[in-house]
């Protein structure tokens, strides 16, 4: 069931919502177990077999999470690491064969020349997000971050529908707290706020991120049929995709957050503006944000702890800021960046593009780690340093919407100049007096293209959106609308940047007006099934 779509909005979560807090008034028990109940029919809409498949998965992990709290209550930490171990493994290999045992498969073919052939395997939806929260899961109860839970707590944090297909991915102590403290009744004013947030995010999407698309596929299309695309169109294509998944999961996790607000539960923040970053660090400190927090936290922190724990037995330095060496820091940092972004690619999608996307990424990520530790000269200025990041989020976007290799290469090589530069006609026509000059310096006229301007248009406007527009956050920042994100004196930790005042939310009749409007913008453009990108994933 998509958010996006009439039976969520006008069905599922009224009822949804109405019991709830019908239940709450009198068993917060009642209410609880409605909302796992809700959780399981909402993930059991596109194909009831999902629930059959993932069921298993989930009753083995809250087993294995029991017995390692009795091994550390017993005083057997070799035990519970053994059972960590294999927890871990299991969820692994869990993923590993509902979602890439068809690439592996493909891969040996390509490579050994075999010709296996594969049944076709049901991909249950949201695997990764869930997989991943379950690993986390184990982890903390084996380090002692989660003491207590029972069956049903445990059934609620893992299938909590509002960020069950696509996150954000939550720590058990983040969420499970705030429902022992709920009081599952009707709170006006999270209603507002969780109002405020869907349909800022239900406008993103079916708006902005719907609106732009049909500008977006077929350029990629003309790629993928092997015409190459000239430098205009080539960055249209790039910067347009860009855009559209920027809003795409920026709607989505506005959704989510806000869907979940509306019962009274403050999730993590997962997606901050993160166009208007200056470097690759700062991008993926705000873009996927809880996707960043866990890989960083399970696999690139383990990983470089143990090399370093492994170059300090042979007597060699570690990282030392300016006096690094070089193999301290291709050891240390630079490998284990590469491995955790080639899997954070993987994980996106079973297919060489996103493998490569990843890499990709790593390897922006060592250099900018690499130019803060060895840098002689003074910073970029702060418009040069965004105009470059942005350039290089642009077209490492082009191998992660590309279906094929070759067609992302196309429109790379396209963004680069390689296939020259063409204008259609009735742009150059529009030039008037510049076209003769500019076909002199090279400018092919190419076919009249009606799509050119409007394509543009969208491209300038969701650019000015995405780096000048306050977010949600930033509107909502006096109230908390994620947690410990806050701007006034609800706020959890050091107050963030905010909106300018005229612009902070209130509850007062012009807001709800404006939301309204906002409301009815977002359902009358809801048309067809048009899913968010990364449930995909």
């Amino acid at each position: 069931m998509l958010f996006n779509s009439y039976e969520f909005l006008f069905l599922f979560l009224p009822v949804t919502a109405g019991l709830f807090f019908l239940l709450g008034g009198r068993s917060r028990a009642l209410a609880i177990s409605w909302l796992i109940l809700a959780s399981l029919f909402f993930y059991a809409w596109w194909r009831p077999l999902n629930v059959l498949i993932i069921a298993p998965s989930v009753a083995l992990n809250y087993c294995i999470a029991r017995l390692m709290q009795r091994f550390i209550r017993e005083s057997r930490p070799r035990r519970v690491r053994a059972l960590l171990i294999a927890g871990i493994a299991f969820n692994v290999a869990f993923l590993g064969y509902f979602k890439y045992a068809g690439f592996f498969t493909g891969v040996v073919d390509d490579v050994f020349g075999t010709h296996f052939v594969l049944e076709k395997i049901i991909l249950p939806l949201g695997i990764s997000f869930i997989t991943f929260q379950k690993i986390a899961f184990l982890v903390d109860v084996a380090a002692g971050r989660v003491q207590r839970f029972t069956l049903r707590d445990y059934c609620l944090f893992v299938l909590f529908f509002p960020q069950l297909i696509a996150g954000p991915i939550v720590h058990y102590r983040e969420v499970m707290p705030q429902f022992e403290r709920a009081s599952c009744r009707f709170n006006p004013l999270d209603i507002a706020l969780g109002s405020t947030l869907f349909f800022a995010g239900l406008f993103k999407k079916t708006v902005l991120a719907d609106g732009i698309a049909p500008f977006v596929s077929p350029l990629y299309e003309q790629a993928v049929a092997g015409h190459p695309l000239p430098l205009v169109q080539a960055w249209m294509a790039a910067v347009g995709f860009t855009l559209q998944i920027y809003f795409d999961f920026s709607g989505y996790s506005d959704m989510a957050i806000g869907i979940a607000r509306l019962f009274g539960v403050k999730l993590p923040p997962n997606f901050n503006s993160p166009l208007r970053a200056t470097s690759i660090i700062e991008f993926w400190a705000r873009w996927h944000m809880t996707l960043t927090r866990f890989l960083t936290a399970y696999l690139y922190n383990p990983l470089t702890l143990w090399l370093t724990r492994r170059r300090f037995a042979r007597g060699l330095k570690g990282l030392g800021g300016k006096h690094t060496t070089a193999a301290s820091f291709t050891q240390l940092l630079a490998l284990p960046t590469l491995f955790t972004m080639g899997i954070s690619g993987l994980w996106h999608g079973a297919g060489y593009n996103f493998i490569l996307w990843g890499l990709i990424n790593g390897v922006y990520l060592i250099i900018n780690h690499a130019w803060l530790m060895w840098r002689k000269m003074r910073r970029l200025p702060r418009a040069l340093a965004q105009l470059l990041t942005f350039v290089c989020i642009v077209a490492a976007m082009a191998f992660f919407r590309a279906p094929t290799l070759a067609s992302a290469w196309n429109i790379v090589t396209g963004m680069a100049g390689g296939h020259g530069l063409m204008l259609p006609y009735n742009v150059l026509q529009h030039l008037s007096g510049f076209s003769n000059w500019l076909q002199h310096a090279g400018v092919i006229a190419g076919r009249p293209d009606p799509e050119f301007f409007p394509a543009l248009r969208w491209i300038l406007a969701l650019l000015a959106l995405a780096l000048f527009a306050p977010n949600t956050q930033q509107v909502l920042g006096r109230y908390e609308p994620v947690l410990g994100y806050g701007t006034g004196p609800t706020a959890a930790g050091a107050p963030a940047a905010g909106a300018p005042r005229r612009l902070e939310w209130q509850a007062s009749w012009v807001w709800g007006v404006a939301v309204a409007v906002v409301a009815a913008v977002g359902v009358a453009h809801i048309a067809g099934v048009s899913e968010f990108l990364y449930w995909q994933f």
